[in-house]
């Protein structure tokens, strides 16, 4: 195995890795240098275990064979890189993910090397030949674990934005880059590369093109993908408290149930307002069993309440805008304009992260949990702590205000 390392900068200072990754790779290559002859092993069970990215024409598709770069001697080289250094993303050249092992299988006999984050401080290359390709695809077949990348708050140290409005719009994604290992803070976004993008988008929303992500964009950014009555029940406790300083759970559900039937009366037949009555008691009833468990969790304060579910499409539409441009659905234009409105929203509603996390969870369990209390929840809570402690989380480092 060659495990060559590029200079520091010229001016003498360290180089700053754009990540934890990148950094540990750095200092292997360091290692390599000093004459630890496990760095390079130990290089290649790290990238085995976090994947690559390999650049491909778009459209080419996960089993497309890998590109191969000419090396001035005659030497084939495949390249890859790591997450942390990928360019901006092309129209024409995307990043497939793929892991260690996966790659040894798509190799091309012709090839002698492989080329690990060239032209960076963290390079290395590895002699590939057949013999040996198969010692490491068998080496680190089990050393790829998506859940060991999940759950985890993921900063970029170099390459992020400055400004703060947009910082502001890419923290409200927070709690699905943590579920998803990615880093919240920054707008060239590959996520799980290009071919993930694209059936993530298609799968979980419908979205195929442009226009269907301008559309499902627009929704979520106008608050109009969540069912409007989740914002009505929760604006009727708001005006109680307002009016009244009180809003004990009978009164709640009254004036919830009141001001429905001043809304529609005489323009919908009679039993589809006691339909909708009826289930909006009920759901004054769910709210408020969900808050008390979010007290008992330290999701919410010992006398909070939600007052808007909005952060449940503002935060999903701001992952929607970098799955969008992940996908080649949405220029980089259009994203960031996306993510710098979803920010804005989120500060004229909410006071602070927590608040606004809170609305969010609140707004996931509605959709999807059913008050069982399980997955749906617990998962995100832990994001919430997480991100509400962690000392890199952007709840921490963005001011809302």
């Amino acid at each position: 195995m060659i495990l060559p390392v590029l200079p520091d900068p010229p001016d003498g200072r360290p180089w700053q890795a754009p990540a934890a990754l990148e950094e540990r790779l750095y200092g292997l290559c360091q290692a390599r240098e000093a004459g630890d002859e496990r760095a390079s092993y130990d290089y290649l069970r790290v990238i085995a275990a976090q994947g690559l990215y390999r650049p491909v024409p778009i459209h080419a598709g996960v089993d497309a064979p890998p590109v191969v770069i000419t090396l001035s001697d005659g030497t084939r080289v495949v390249v890859v890189y790591t997450a942390g250094v990928l360019p901006q993303p092309h129209d024409e050249i995307v990043y497939e993910f793929v892991t260690l092992h996966r790659l040894g299988r798509l190799w091309p006999d012709d090839v002698e090397a492989l080329g690990v984050n060239l032209q960076t401080p963290c390079e290395a290359w590895f002699a590939f030949d057949e013999e040996e390709r198969e010692i490491w695809t068998e080496l680190t077949q089990d050393l790829f674990r998506p859940d060991d990348l999940a759950d985890r708050v993921e900063t970029r140290r170099t390459g992020t934005p400055a400004d703060k409005e947009t910082l502001r719009g890419l923290a409200c994604g927070a709690h699905l880059c943590y579920a998803n290992g990615d880093a919240w803070n920054t707008l060239d976004w590959h996520g799980a590369g290009f071919s993930a993008e694209v059936e993530r988008l298609a799968e979980s929303w419908g979205i195929t093109d442009h226009d269907s992500w301008a559309d499902t964009q627009q929704r979520l950014l106008a608050c109009e993908v969540s069912p409007w009555a989740w914002d009505f029940t929760l604006d009727a406790r708001t005006w109680l408290l307002q009016q009244f300083g009180r809003a004990d759970i009978t009164l709640w559900r009254d004036t919830v149930e009141q001001t429905l039937r001043d809304r529609i009366s005489g323009s919908v037949p009679e039993e589809e307002i006691e339909r909708t009555a009826t289930a909006l008691r009920l759901l004054v009833g769910q709210i408020a069993r969900y808050e008390a468990r979010f007290r008992a969790d330290g999701l919410l304060p010992p006398d909070g309440h939600v007052r808007t579910v909005a952060a449940w499409d503002l935060g999903r539409a701001t992952m929607v805008a970098r799955w969008g441009l992940g996908a080649r659905h949405a220029t980089q234009h259009e994203m960031r304009t996306a993510v710098e409105r979803a920010g804005a929203d989120v500060r004229n509603r909410y006071g602070d992260w927590a608040e606004f996390s809170a609305g969010y969870v609140l707004g996931r369990c509605l959709h999807f949990d059913e008050e069982t209390f399980g997955t749906w929840y617990t998962s995100v809570l832990d994001a919430h702590h997480a991100l509400t402690s962690a000392p890199d989380s952007p709840w921490l480092t963005v001011p809302l205000h």
